[in-house]
């Protein structure tokens, strides 16, 4: 009994440590002319200092509402975290200058509303990628 408890916590603690090392990527269109975007790029996307992708063509950013993938993606890539974050938004909303991410519930509703609109950009896990998606940075 002893060795099958000390079994079940190793497991425990191997699908904890997997599970806060997700993967996690920024994905565009498929139909989309943007080949692969830098952290900065993507920073300057999301903070508003660009409307566009590189090359030209708006950009309309997706953010998931919640969860580790959101809270990576403000460290990981914005260099932010998410007070900070919005209160730059909140700037460029109070400014006219610009607006904050479109805020969605889950990867699957990013890969829905990017199928539909190959201007979007929007961060998910990478094990929800699929066909209508190309991913353009993996966030380490």
């Amino acid at each position: 009994m002893k060795l099958f408890s000390k079994t079940l916590v190793g497991l425990a603690i191997f699908a904890g440590t997997q599970l806060a090392y997700a993967e996690h990527v920024i994905v565009v269109s498929a139909k989309s002319a943007v080949a692969t975007l830098s952290k900065d790029q993507i920073a300057d996307i999301y903070l508003g200092n660009s409307k566009e992708f590189p090359g030209g063509g708006q950009a309309l950013p997706l953010l998931i509402s919640s969860g580790a993938v959101r809270t990576e993606f403000f460290e990981k890539v914005l260099g932010k975290n998410e007070a900070q974050a919005k209160a730059i938004w909140s700037r460029l909303v109070f400014s006219g200058k610009g607006s904050a991410p479109r805020e969605v519930g889950d990867s699957a509703e990013i890969l829905k509303l990017i199928a539909a609109n190959p201007n979007c950009i929007g961060i998910m896990e990478k094990s929800a990628v699929n066909a209508s998606v190309k991913v353009v940075y993996t966030a380490h």
